[in-house]
């Protein structure tokens, strides 16, 4: 059946099918668009700022480019130093003529009035900004790593002060130096302002639960930060055919990269070390609130029997440390079984609305947030003050 052919309600069925995948299926099918109390869920209410459905809506987790970075990924990908995850990712992006890339790039390397534009036409109050993943991570050269990072973070500062009702940054560091690293989280946080930190899960295989990478949690407790963990490819060890089934990318290899970063967080006692640590995660924390039942029954199953010498006991079960210090976000995953999973497995303080722009930029998506059928008090954790609370804004 081709994908322009038209339903009885006046779609094609590419677009029911998108609708259905967004969860706009209230705005379609006659059954499935009544809310608990029988009214019919409207998906065309416009989209303001200023608060005027009781909430200001702050996206959490939303990114920006710089032209030396981009210019630095596609030398990798030509001269063949880059990996496997970072030639399909940048590979397309930075060089497709497709609409979807040729998009993406210009508005990743906009800060300025089309993205205030973008905002204001999807009713976003304030955005949380953090450079693009991988950031600098896969750099090679080191002090090339430290500079690229370091003139992103002045960039970012220049924004935010340019539109400091709008824009809070996030600091980038290059992880290659975690004494560096270290440094910059204090400069981000006391010099340009800045709300947070945020790491593009690995750094050329390595993960932070790695002795090496203690600094940068030093100086997260010394300035109180969250941690944004944002999802990288998978290094080259673990890609296999990802690729050549096309699932490397944000479409699931993401998540299958981060939350195994997580995991190895958590199982190795970051918070017993680092008690008032809070780590933030997208794309509904990257499942970990779905799988918690079985990741935390096979952990302490694991413990008990020493299988592995890796792993020793923690001072609280898992159910503990998804409720005291990760934090999760609806970035790209605007569906609300998901977002109802993990307030109701995190709790609601601990979960946050985030668009994911420019990757992900539906105003139906913003609508759809906008009718969960969740509690007004909820709704308004969920849309601002969570991120006031977390980002200390």
């Amino acid at each position: 059946m081709k994908d322009d052919v038209i339903d009885p309600r006046g779609m094609s069925r590419r677009g029911v099918n998108a609708a259905l995948g967004l969860g706009l299926a209230a705005s379609l099918l006659p059954d499935a668009g009544l809310a608990k109390t029988g009214e019919k869920i409207a998906m065309t209410h416009e989209l303001k700022t200023g608060g005027d459905r009781g909430y200001l809506r702050i996206a959490t987790e939303e990114a920006f480019a710089t032209r030396e970075q981009v210019d630095v990924f596609l030398r990798m990908v030509k001269d063949g130093t880059a990996d496997k995850g970072m030639v399909s990712l940048w590979g397309f992006y930075a060089q497709s003529p497709s609409e979807r890339a040729t998009q993406i790039m210009d508005r990743l390397l906009d800060l300025g009035e089309q993205r205030i534009r973008h905002m204001d036409e999807t009713g976003i109050d304030k955005a949380i900004l953090a450079l693009t993943s991988p950031g600098v991570q896969p750099l090679l050269d080191v002090e090339e790593a430290k500079r690229i990072a370091s003139r992103a973070n002045d960039y970012l500062a220049d924004a935010v002060q340019k539109h400091p009702s709008r824009y809070i940054g996030m600091t980038a560091v290059a992880p290659q130096d975690p004494e560096w690293s270290a440094q910059e989280i204090h400069r981000g946080a006391k010099e340009l302002g800045f709300k947070g930190v945020q790491i593009n899960s690995h750094t050329q295989g390595h993960y932070l639960d790695e002795a090496q990478f203690d600094p940068i949690f030093r100086a997260l407790a010394e300035t109180g930060q969250p941690l944004y963990i944002h999802p990288a490819t998978l290094p080259d060890n673990m890609m296999g055919g990802m690729i050549d089934a096309g699932l490397d990318g944000a479409v699931f290899g993401f998540a299958v990269e981060t939350s195994y970063h997580l995991l190895r967080l958590v199982t190795t006692g970051i918070f017993d070390r680092y008690p008032d640590l809070q780590i933030m995660a997208g794309h509904g924390c990257e499942a970990l609130p779905y799988w918690l039942y079985r990741t935390n029954y096979m952990h302490q199953a694991g413990v008990r029997s020493n299988r592995y010498a890796r792993l020793k006991p923690l001072k609280h079960d898992l159910y503990h440390y998804m409720r005291n210090n990760f934090l999760g976000t609806c970035s790209g995953l605007p569906f609300e079984p998901a977002v109802k999973l993990m307030i109701e497995v995190m709790g609601e303080d601990r979960v946050m609305y985030a668009m994911d722009y420019p990757y992900e930029y539906v105003a139906d998506e913003v609508r759809a947030m906008d009718n969960l059928s969740i509690t007004p008090a909820q709704k308004k954790k969920f849309f601002q003050t969570n991120a006031e609370r977390w980002f200390k804004l």
